[in-house]
């Protein structure tokens, strides 16, 4: 009777057993913060700090360039010497119409003395009214001379002085065209000078994405060697056509702010996003279809334990997913693994994401 009471109750034990299945067991899975975005990426561009204003410089006269002062990258006051033409034939011509004025200058006293005397006879009336026509007329004219020959002589030196290049105002040397030796003529472009006091963005944009660009869209100007030296800037201007050999149009833009770390030249990258709807941006690996529903898996980070939420697509890659809604900003969800979830089963978080 005893074995019989014992018997019963092993075997009421073992169909208690069977009646209650183990544990889900606790599941290690990747996942990702949701975070709503505010903003559409457009596009990264390379690009150059430059100055706004630059002026392309040159002598005033031609000549052989006989030396050059500044190299490129110096910084220049206004009346800084660039460089110099060979000044021989600037120098015999001044010469040449300064003995041009010292003879018209005697002419000159010859023809005061003259005039004098013809208006001494004519006075005392044995001198004829002609001969002191004559000699004030004569007087005239070399005083018209003397005139001339002093307007040549200035001219002559303006000439003198035009074979000394300098900076008009204060300045960055950026470029050279000339060396010293070449015959330039008179105008032509020498050497390129940048104000440094305004800086801009410089960039080339496809043609094909230069008629997309929305108003509100918002550059992000950052250094290429270092990133964390960035600012904001809006079009200034644009190339109205594009270049044959890119199909691209420059665009200058006007910085918010202009860092110290933005000099002359500075490689940047800039990128342009645009203002948009908040929608959540997630991992494919994330998506779960079943039914022809989509849905995705919250964790319930206090209870450690996930449950799938039906969402609604906007836009589908072969890497992410957009998401109408259906989700919460700052939410957990699985990044992976979605196939092999139950509704409550427990989960144990990637280490990145406590």
């Amino acid at each position: 009777m005893k074995r019989l009471g014992l018997l019963s109750i092993g075997l009421l034990l073992a169909a208690c057993s069977k009646s209650e299945p183990p544990p889900e067991p606790v599941r290690p899975v990747l996942s990702i913060k949701v975070e709503a975005l505010n903003e559409e990426t457009l596009g990264r561009f390379a690009g150059s700090i430059q100055a706004r204003y630059e002026s392309n410089t040159g002598f005033r006269v031609g000549g052989r360039i006989a030396s050059r002062n500044v190299d490129v990258g110096a910084e220049v006051d206004k009346g800084t010497l660039l460089a110099t033409l060979d000044p021989s034939d600037q120098q015999n011509q001044l010469r040449s119409a300064q003995g041009d004025l010292a003879k018209v200058q005697a002419q000159l006293i010859n023809a005061q003395a003259n005039a004098r005397r013809q208006q001494a006879l004519f006075d005392r009336g044995v001198g004829a009214q002609a001969q002191l026509d004559i000699a004030t007329t004569d007087l005239k004219t070399t005083q018209a001379s003397l005139e001339q020959a002093r307007a040549a002589v200035n001219q002559s030196k303006d000439q003198l002085g035009y074979t000394e290049l300098r900076a008009d105002h204060k300045a960055v040397v950026t470029a050279w065209n000339a060396e010293a030796g070449q015959v330039v003529t008179a105008g032509q472009q020498v050497v390129t000078l940048a104000q440094p006091d305004i800086k801009e963005a410089v960039i080339d944009l496809p043609d094909t994405l230069v008629d997309q660009i929305p108003s509100d869209v918002v550059f992000l100007v950052a250094a290429q060697l270092d990133p964390n030296i960035n600012t904001t800037a809006v079009i200034r201007e644009i190339e109205p056509q594009a270049q044959s050999a890119t199909r691209t149009r420059r665009a200058r833009l006007t910085l918010a702010e202009t860092p110290p770390g933005f000099r002359l030249g500075t490689a940047i990258s800039v990128t342009l996003s645009s203002a948009i709807k908040p929608r959540i941006e997630l991992p494919a690996t994330a998506l779960q279809e079943v039914d022809g529903k989509t849905r995705i898996w919250v964790i319930d980070t206090q209870n450690k334990t996930v449950n799938p939420r039906d969402v609604s697509l906007v836009s589908r890659t072969d890497s992410t997913v957009v998401l109408a809604g259906g989700v919460k900003n700052g939410e957990r969800v699985v990044s992976a693994g979605v196939n092999s979830l139950k509704p409550g089963q427990s989960v144990k978080l990637d280490e990145d994401s406590q």
